[in-house]
């Protein structure tokens, strides 16, 4: 049996960690080194992004800044990454020509998640290769792996979670959470595990490592001797790591305006909510992240975990975007009560779309506030009417529960009534739901052409197959201040007896009114 080397370089920086990867890599490279098993972890919580990303696009600086977790930058492709102290890392270097290396990108995954997999099974771990760079237990990711190579010699690592922090990874990375409630956010938080959640225990590093030895032993038919850095290592080691400390090499990757953009839609469905989060390269119409979260219920749970997947690096383009998805349900046959194919497309097309308002001067976090109603936003064309929420006029105020202002200028409602009338359009303020229908109704009636409106997030997402099925196309901005949700008052609120005042988006309500009648 053929004998490779294994290196246990212990806790090490950020920077110590990405200048001994491409310090060995060349050394097996150049034929200077074995065949090397590596194993590794930080000495700091860490966030490492990838060799082709931005840090200011995909990591909080501030919050990372502020809690002194170190940033760096992979060989390796793929995206940002949070590492813990006590998060394990494995890593083979390999001549690319070697018998047990697959030509092919697809079997080489699959073999090292396999070899994975197998170490882990050995530690009591229902653990199994999924396609195309994870290793999974029970629908939930545990390791995630990548690779890169250089003149003929491969560099293939990956992360085992064994004692996790999902909340400071959240907060570290610029994951598209920002709108997200608390359970959607718990539904993120279920897409990975560790090793101490799954075991109800953490087992020794030398008990980890041990498994995953005879892992990687099995599937590459070699035995792994311990061994040490070389003196010529070490020596290159010193030699580089002073760039791989720089802001230089870090920060090597700028760009003068943010090139991805976050992008999100809620849509209900007769089986719950869905909300998409993702986050699109604008020059390429690529999906770098992508989640999909709600209230529906799906079976097997890891189904969308696969369909997140399967989005992911494809084109943010509605006929690619259906055609993943019909090809999910044709494959997968998920079963998502009261959800069909056709309202994920939906979802996915009316998130893309707020792309395009992004030449119109509109930046990716306001997009997120307009949601569109019955046709996309840039399609509504010359509104003529107005509709305001009662709730955002003073508690004192003696027109509060009636359809009128006097424009006092004490409220927000009197500006939004100015400008209104600006832009030749009749205002009104909503009493109450039903208020809402009857006067809906009315406009559609009047062949009123389409409203612009203001509500908050949870009304338009409760109430959209309401505006949908009256048929009035439209433009909802999103409220400021506590809404009626955010207090659980949205009976009383239903009801027109909501004693609280919101305010609305002066400014992004003016800039949908230039852009809807431009």
């Amino acid at each position: 049996m053929e004998h490779w080397r294994l290196l246990d370089t212990g806790p090490r920086s950020a920077a110590e960690n990405m200048a001994l990867d491409e310090v060995l890599l060349e050394s097996r490279s150049e034929g200077k080194s074995p065949n090397t098993l590596r194993f590794l972890q930080f000495s700091h919580p860490s966030v490492l992004i990838g060799h082709h990303q931005s840090v200011e696009e995909e990591v909080r600086l501030n919050y990372c800044r502020a809690r002194k977790i170190e940033i760096n930058r992979r060989l390796t492709g793929g995206g940002a990454l949070y590492w813990g102290t006590s998060e394990l890392g494995w890593e083979i270097y390999v001549s690319k020509n070697h018998p047990a290396i697959p030509s092919r990108i697809e079997d080489l995954y699959r073999i090292m998640g396999e070899a994975t997999a197998n170490g882990l099974r050995r530690l009591g771990l229902k653990a199994h290769f999924r396609p195309r760079n994870d290793v999974e237990v029970g629908g939930r990711k545990i390791s995630g792996m990548g690779g890169t190579e250089l003149s003929g010699a491969i560099l293939f690592q990956g992360t085992l979670l064994i004692d996790f922090d999902v909340d400071e990874m959240l907060k570290a990375l610029r994951i598209p959470t920002e709108k997200l409630q608390d359970k959607e956010i718990q539904s993120v938080k279920e897409r990975v595990t560790w090793v101490r959640w799954e075991l109800g225990k953490s087992p020794t590093l030398n008990q980890i490592k041990g498994a995953l030895i005879k892992g990687f032993e099995e599937v590459l038919k070699a035995r792994f001797i311990e061994g040490s850095l070389t003196s010529e290592e070490n020596d290159q080691l010193r030699l580089k790591l002073p760039y791989f400390s720089s802001p230089e090499y870090i920060f090597k990757i700028r760009e003068p305006l943010p090139r991805q953009r976050r992008i999100t839609s809620l849509l209900k469905a007769p089986g719950g909510f869905i909300r998409i989060s993702m986050v699109v390269d604008q020059k390429s119409r690529i999906i770098r992240q992508i989640l999909i979260t709600g209230d529906f219920f799906v079976h097997p749970r890891r189904a969308i975990y696969d369909l997140e997947s399967l989005l992911k690096n494809s084109k943010a383009v509605p006929s690619h975007m259906e055609e993943n998805i019909e090809r999910f349900f044709y494959e997968k046959k998920p079963v998502i009560p009261g959800v069909q194919k056709d309202h994920f497309v939906h979802a996915l097309v009316e998130a893309v779309q707020k792309l395009d308002l992004l030449p119109h001067g509109f930046g990716e976090e306001e997009t997120n506030l307009l949601f569109p109603v019955i046709k996309p936003i840039l399609e509504v064309k010359k509104p003529e009417v107005l509709l305001l929420p009662y709730c955002a006029k003073e508690m004192d105020c003696e027109l509060r529960y009636q359809k009128g202002c006097e424009e006092c200028g004490r409220c927000s409602i009197g500006d939004a009534f100015a400008m209104a009338r600006r832009f030749r359009m009749d205002s009104f303020t909503i009493q109450s739901y039903e208020d809402l229908e009857s006067t809906l109704q009315s406009l559609k009636r009047s062949k009123v052409r389409g409203f612009v409106g203001s509500c908050c997030e949870p009304f338009y997402g409760k109430h959209r197959p309401d505006f949908e099925r009256i048929g009035l196309p439209g433009i909802l901005v999103d409220l400021q201040r506590t809404t009626c949700y955010e207090l659980g008052k949205e009976r009383e609120a239903h009801q027109g007896r909501f004693e609280n005042q919101t305010s609305l988006n002066l400014p992004l309500l003016e800039r949908v009114l230039e852009l809807a009648h431009g």
